[in-house]
């Protein structure tokens, strides 16, 4: 039986995704399996499952909730999990690689720790930790602020990911790269590493016009939008493709250190 968050929240057994039947029992589920096996407070879980309109008679209904997904667990588990009832709270005992979320981030850092000398394995490795996504974190989980903050965590986790694999597509020189940050742009306009891989594949290929002109839009989004200027390292970026500096004309896995912009908001 395997766990799966990157996207609706359900398991996975003998092969076939399963959903998990009723809304509260999916919340229940997902902030247990979030919290890898730590006791989560009942107080918690109130908040989770009812937010500020708990029943009259919540402990009773938490109860009954978790013998249901316990239930739900023992019709497809294998005696690996269990799901412990403590006097403060309850916790999901699992084994950790069962969860998609944790092989996600274990094969994340796996990649990014041989990005510097073998592109081609982080690429195949970001390849694989994205393909286990089939859509938003949690996306079917209408929780609390534990749920929520889990959801975003992920989802930033999810687009870091993503600009790895572009900018070691962009040392690949791998021709669908650019569609791919032209998209990446219109979705994620704030964030300054795909506006600055984007220029900089652009210069590349000769499109110097076009590199400029993405310099441009961004500048006048961000002043017109958000009151603010781009980061000094877009701003020399620019300069430098505006100079035709020998230090943008670079191809290939050892051209370019990787970016080294700030993190931008989701």
């Amino acid at each position: 039986m395997k766990f799966k968050v990157l996207g609706s929240v359900g398991i996975e057994a003998d092969g076939h995704f399963h959903s998990i039947r009723g809304g509260h029992q999916r919340v229940l589920l997902a902030v247990l399996l979030v919290n890898g096996g730590k006791l989560v407070p009942a107080e918690e879980l109130y908040a989770e499952l009812w937010g500020d309109e708990p029943p009259m008679t919540v402990e009773n209904a938490l109860q009954a909730h978790v013998s249901r997904l316990r239930r739900t667990l023992q019709e497809f588990g294998d005696g690996t999990v269990s799901l412990i009832s403590r006097s403060t709270g309850y916790s999901l005992q699992f084994p950790l690689d069962d969860l998609d979320m944790n092989v996600f981030r274990r094969g994340i850092a796996q990649a990014r720790s041989v990005m510097a000398f073998d592109t081609e394995q982080a690429s195949r490795l970001l390849a694989q930790c994205l393909g286990l996504w089939r859509g938003a974190a949690l996306q079917d989980v209408a929780g609390g602020l534990l749920c929520q903050s889990a959801a975003v965590q992920l989802a930033e986790e999810h687009l870091a990911a993503t600009e790895d694999k572009l900018w070691l597509d962009l040392q690949r020189e791998v021709p669908s790269a650019i569609g791919e940050l032209k998209r990446m742009s219109v979705v994620h306009p704030w964030r300054e590493r795909i506006t600055e891989m984007l220029m900089r594949a652009l210069y590349r290929c000769g499109r110097q016009a076009e590199a400029i002109e993405t310099y441009h839009a961004a500048r006048a989004r961000m002043i017109a939008e958000l009151g603010t200027e781009p980061s000094p390292q877009l701003r020399e970026l620019f300069l430098d493709i505006l100079n035709q500096s020998p230090a943008c004309a670079g191809t290939g896995a050892g051209s370019t250190a990787r970016p080294a912009l700030s993190p931008q908001p989701v």
